[in-house]
């Protein structure tokens, strides 16, 4: 291996963590170059990328671009490299049975019922439901979507990805209800047969303001960055992020070997490259 170290991120989800190693065994086999996976949050990462200290994330959700990150992408320093190919949901979901035994949990309004809301509480909440957020790094809207909608819950951050799958986990083996931020496309949606809870439908830029928001979260054509810099250190590697795709279908054949056989990502990844050559070779032409 020669050349400079092409650092890639990884957020702190299991798609993330599978993609970017993906792009480092492919790197190291394809193009010769090193390549390290550096944790880092979405936040610290554009930072990251416009001084260079970071190379480029296979996966961004638009709809969590801040103003202050949406500033790197407009000077410059942050490239949109394109749509990964992948389309994600972030929303409120509960598992099938809540629905089935409150239907008008199904939708936001159901919410609204003091008694069904008291139907999520735990001894932290007290009177209030339960909201079962994540790691708090998510771009995440449940405090203000709560408060503008006038709801009986309150937010409690599980503190990751993997404690909301513990948490959902005990939860669905108890017929306990449970409502929590979750998105698609992940593992978990199939194997705990979560409902998505239908709140006010979204609409362009009726997320933008915290103090008014009320509406759901948009679709979110997953996208590529880069820092700027990248290009000149190697480009190669550029060319490759551009031409990279990987689809709803694909990261449903990942994340379960992670998510559910809890096998390791970089197995995962290998596995997968070892199967889909004519996927993957089509970046590198």
């Amino acid at each position: 291996l020669s050349g400079d170290t092409i650092n890639i991120v990884r957020n702190a989800w299991t798609a993330s963590a599978v993609e970017a190693e993906i792009m480092k065994q492919l790197i190291e086999s394809q193009l010769c170059t090193p390549a390290e996976i550096v944790d880092i949050d979405e936040n610290s990462m554009f930072a990251g990328m416009a001084d260079g200290s970071v190379d480029f994330v296979t996966e961004n959700w638009p709809s969590g671009i801040v103003a202050d990150e949406q500033a790197f992408i407009d000077d410059g320093s942050v490239v949109n490299m394109g749509e990964l190919g992948a389309v994600g949901q972030i929303g409120w979901f509960v598992p099938d049975y809540v629905v089935a035994e409150h239907p008008e949990l199904a939708t936001w309004e159901g919410f609204q019922d003091p008694e069904l809301a008291k139907l999520f509480a735990t001894a932290e909440t007290g009177d209030k439901g339960r909201f079962l957020g994540t790691d708090p790094s998510y771009s995440q809207l449940d405090e203000p979507i709560i408060a503008n909608l006038g709801l009986p819950l309150q937010v409690v951050f599980s503190g990751s990805e993997a404690a909301t799958v513990a948490e959902l986990d005990s939860a669905v083996s108890q017929k306990k209800p449970i409502v929590m931020y979750w998105w698609t496309p992940t593992a978990a949606a199939g194997k705990y047969h979560l409902v998505q809870v239908k709140l006010p439908e979204y609409t362009a830029g009726c997320a933008d303001d915290l103090t008014t928001v009320a509406c759901d979260y948009p679709a979110d054509p997953l996208i590529k960055l880069a820092s700027a810099k990248l290009q000149a250190k190697n480009a190669k590697v550029w060319a490759m992020v551009q031409k990279v795709t990987i689809t709803n279908d694909q990261q449903l054949e990942l994340l379960p070997k992670v998510e559910i056989e809890q096998q390791e990502a970089s197995k995962v990844a290998a596995d997968w490259i070892a199967a889909n050559e004519a996927v993957w070779s089509t970046w590198f032409s």
